[in-house]
């Protein structure tokens, strides 16, 4: 198997397809008021985003986008209006990660962990 496409709610698609061009992904399927679907600038994946009149209760989601240039993407989209909950902040974990949420509510962490992401030194063998 592999992760292809993760999906997150939406009170207004259309604003949320504003925030994910900002953020960098590409629109590739847009059916307002109800659907998006964006592709990452790197790899394979693709994230979208649904119309729903009730978002998730508690801490809700959390999406990971990885960032070669971690500082400089959040710099980048600090500069275009983005506030961040997080800066780049070394992680225990070994990862290093920036913390925001969409529009809606949802966790988006950018990170950089390289390759500690699939080969931490606590992996299990």
């Amino acid at each position: 198997m592999n992760l292809n496409q993760i999906t997150v709610p939406s009170l207004d698609v259309e604003k949320s397809i504003k925030f994910y061009k900002k953020l960098g992904l590409k629109l590739i399927v847009e059916s307002i008021p109800n659907y998006a679907r964006f592709e990452c600038p790197t790899g394979d994946s693709t994230f979208s985003i649904h119309k729903t009149d009730n978002l998730p209760t508690g801490e809700g989601i959390y999406v990971y986008f990885e960032c070669d240039k971690l500082d400089d993407k959040v710099n980048e989209l600090k500069k275009s209006g983005i506030e961040f909950e997080l800066e780049p902040t070394d992680q225990g974990w070994l990862w290093r990660e920036a913390r925001l949420k969409d529009l809606d509510g949802n966790q988006l962490i950018l990170f950089k962990a390289g390759e500690n992401r699939i080969n931490p030194p606590w992996k299990i063998q």
